[in-house]
């Protein structure tokens, strides 16, 4: 073999054989069928705690409840991202993951600007008795 064919053929050049390698193209981005049942078995259980806690009135105070809700929703919302959605820093060179932060702060802003809000409302509205809504036009 010459030096030019050599280098050729170190390069990958003139051969062609498929020794039964797949692109992994293909792949980037889907899990595995174990990964999706993982992901479901602990979305179902995420989901079946937090309602166990609310129907079987589990807590008295009802702020508890609602933190423990709201601490289940966010490691659901991790699962899902990891398990479905398969977010994670190395894809596509963290544009993924700048795109879900950002989402992350607008809903963020949008719920804790909505809860204020309804809050606010709610404590300074004017109570009215049934006395006052008789007078009403």
């Amino acid at each position: 073999m010459t030096q030019h064919t050599q280098n050729l053929a170190d390069r990958g050049v003139g051969h062609h054989h498929d020794h039964g390698h797949h692109d992994d193209h293909d792949e980037v981005g889907h899990g595995t069928f174990k990964s999706y049942v993982t992901g479901f078995i602990l979305a179902a259980i995420l989901t079946a705690i937090p309602f166990w806690l609310v129907m079987g009135k589990v807590m008295e105070s009802s702020r508890t409840t609602a933190l423990v809700l709201l601490a289940f929703a966010v490691v659901q919302i991790v699962v899902h991202i990891v398990y479905f959605l398969h977010l994670d820093t190395k894809a596509e060179s963290g544009w993924n993951m700048l795109a879900f932060i950002f989402t992350l702060v607008l809903v963020v802003i949008t719920l804790s600007g909505s809860i204020w809000i309804m809050y606010h409302l709610d404590s300074n509205m004017m109570p009215m008795s049934v006395h006052d809504m008789r007078n009403m036009p």
